[in-house]
């Protein structure tokens, strides 16, 4: 049952012949990559405006001069992963350069912050996406948390199921947004020239509740830099493009920015010269459609494409965290299940762990974006300072042509980057940052201790110092459990006698009696096998027969592996599995994972026998 219905909502499997790689074209590779770049300006000018709002209209006035501070920002790290892509044009992840060129510790660091990130990032684009559709609708607002986990559901059901968007699909959310939002900005800037500013003294601002200070606008600053994730996919994802791979990667990294920065600035321009206030449960960017477009159509229109390319940016971390946590999985820092193809040819553990990191970070948060936004911005700026870190050595040995102003513009976007990173750990850590700055750590720690159980594995499974011949002795010693006289056991005891002479069985007595009548059947089918009984006053089937085990182990102690038979007959339904109590299953677990005193290893052997019931 449970088969067919995993068939139903994610698919058959794909045979892995069918695993292969497109190559996508400019315009195809711009849609593909650039939605969590260009959406971010959902949530980022959103939390400029509140952190600017508590200071009434002095502070909304410095919304234009912060726009321009993260557009500056957002030029050198442009350049910066230009010169990425051109480094390491076999695609250059942040984790890659900087444990090529800084060593495992920083390439560690680097992997938390990105699997953190996108995480978030998830969590955010979600929610954001959600916002935007309550502010055309707030009668949504209540049920924002159950939209959210709605959409994370469906997206995830889209990637488990292996339907990775080709460039047609992924471009209709995008070019929507992009064919909505530009030309809404262009007739926003023709109504200002027009009409002229409207002054914010003019405006409905609320009172201030705060004053202005220079911590409020550095604040303010941190929270909307969130404007700048998504700008190193590119870098990230070199070998999807069609050849020349590298230049063509670098084309359209500088067009993203360029719309990035033209929807960014164009966006808080406006927002700022015409005076624009959100109401209650509303988005900033709604208020700026409602003013130029009204209530209307067209409003509606904008509404809705930015929940699409917000599902779509979400939906990029689908594609990214399993990648990731696959390579880092491959050097042995994460469980090596992440790195295994599912059925149907995609990362199914790793979309399964990001989509349950996801839904727990919406709960706890209620949905809210402007309490995620504080956690988000840190991973991501940390993961650009250690790869433009690492991109500046990797300069400095290669050495090749024009190195040096390579290295400049890679320099200058690792000093940019980490002050970004420090002004928000510190302008922002009493709010949530100081989440992402334990996780981290935290993360890298785990990595380690992973890491560290696999070299002791790989080292116990050693065969250097075994003895030359391998051949056992004597006999093996075959123990088998039963709990009765009945047809579930023929086979046991069959193939018992089939790999060795040394065979006993063993009935625990948990009602006093029952031993006897036991015994006598047994002889009458057995008798050359004998038959241990083992009292259990305490009614526990588990604890006397280990003991029994521990015991048999020391007085035979020949160092030869000691084999335990285990009869279990299984159900034709599953349901039916909950009518029995499972003990050979709880037996299995005890005699796999139960601490050996006597030092021998057990061998331990299923044999079923299956029930013909309806």
């Amino acid at each position: 049952m449970f088969s067919h219905l995993k068939d139903w909502i994610i698919g058959p499997a794909l045979p892995t012949s069918s695993a292969g790689h497109k190559q996508l074209n400019k315009i195809r590779a711009l849609a593909a990559f650039s939605p969590d770049a260009l959406s971010s300006i959902a949530y980022a000018n959103q939390e400029i405006y509140l952190g600017l709002i508590i200071a009434g209209s002095a502070g909304l006035a410095y919304a234009w001069t912060i726009g321009l501070a993260i557009i500056g920002l957002l030029v050198v790290v442009a350049l910066s992963y230009y010169q990425t892509i051109h480094g390491y044009p076999t695609g250059g992840g942040s984790y890659i350069v900087a444990r090529s060129n800084l060593g495992t510790l920083p390439g560690l660091v680097a992997a938390a912050a990105l699997l953190v990130d996108y995480i978030l990032n998830a969590a955010v684009s979600l929610t954001a996406g959600v916002a935007a559709v309550a502010s055309a609708f707030p009668g949504l607002w209540p049920y924002r948390v159950m939209l959210s986990l709605f959409l994370l559901a469906v997206i995830t059901v889209i990637n488990l199921r292996g339907l990775r968007e080709t460039g047609t699909v992924m471009a209709v959310p995008v070019y929507l947004f992009l064919v909505t939002y530009l030309p809404m900005l262009a007739y926003g800037a023709v109504r200002l020239w027009i009409e002229g500013p409207t002054p914010l003294t003019a405006a409905a601002v609320p009172a201030a509740v705060s004053p202005l200070t220079f911590f409020l606008i550095l604040h303010a600053f941190a929270t909307g830099c969130t404007a700048l994730t998504g700008i190193e996919a590119i870098s990230n994802g070199v070998p999807a493009f069609k050849p020349p791979q590298a230049r063509n990667a670098g084309q359209t990294l500088i067009v993203m920015a360029l719309l990035m920065g033209a929807l960014f600035v164009g966006s808080i321009g406006l927002t700022q010269f015409l005076g624009v206030v959100a109401g209650p449960n509303e988005t900033i960017l709604s208020a700026l459609a409602r003013r130029l477009l009204g209530d209307g159509f067209f409003y509606f229109v904008i509404q809705f494409s930015t929940l699409l390319i917000l599902a779509v940016a979400a939906n990029t971390s689908f594609a990214d965290f399993p990648r990731v946590a696959a390579i880092v999985a491959g050097d042995g820092f994460l469980p090596r299940q992440l790195r295994g193809l599912g059925d149907r040819l995609v990362f199914t553990n790793g979309i399964l762990v990001l989509s349950i990191a996801a839904g727990v970070l919406i709960v706890f948060f209620d949905g809210d974006t402007h309490a995620l936004i504080p956690l988000f911005a840190i991973g991501a700026f940390l993961a650009f300072t250690l790869s433009q870190a690492g991109m500046v050595l990797h300069w400095f040995r290669e050495k090749g042509r024009g190195w040096i102003v390579k290295a400049a513009f890679n320099g200058a976007g690792a000093l940019a980057t980490g002050t970004t990173v420090f002004v928000v750990a510190i302008s922002k850590f009493l709010e949530g940052a100081w989440i992402t700055v334990l996780v981290i750590p935290l993360i890298v720690l785990a990595f380690h201790r992973v890491r560290r159980h696999y070299d002791q594995v790989k080292s116990q499974l050693s065969m250097h110092g075994l003895p030359p011949s391998l051949r056992p002795v004597s006999p093996a010693r075959v123990v088998i459990p039963i709990s009765g006289v009945h047809r579930g056991m023929v086979n046991a005891v069959r193939f018992a006698q089939s790999i060795s002479s040394n065979v006993t069985a063993v009935y625990v007595e948990m009602e006093p009696g029952s031993g006897s009548r036991v015994n006598e059947e047994w002889e009458e089918w057995w008798p050359d096998v004998p038959l241990v009984v083992v009292p259990s006053p305490y009614r526990s089937l588990i604890g006397p027969l280990l003991e029994y085990l521990e015991k048999t182990d020391t007085e035979n102690n020949d160092g030869q592996l000691a084999v335990v038979v285990l009869p279990e007959f299984v159900t034709t339904r599953w349901w039916q599995n909950l009518l029995h109590n499972q003990t050979a299953f709880l037996l299995k677990a005890a005699l796999l994972y139960g601490r050996r005193k006597s030092g021998l290893e057990r061998v331990v052997i299923d044999v079923p026998y299956h029930l013909r019931m309806g």
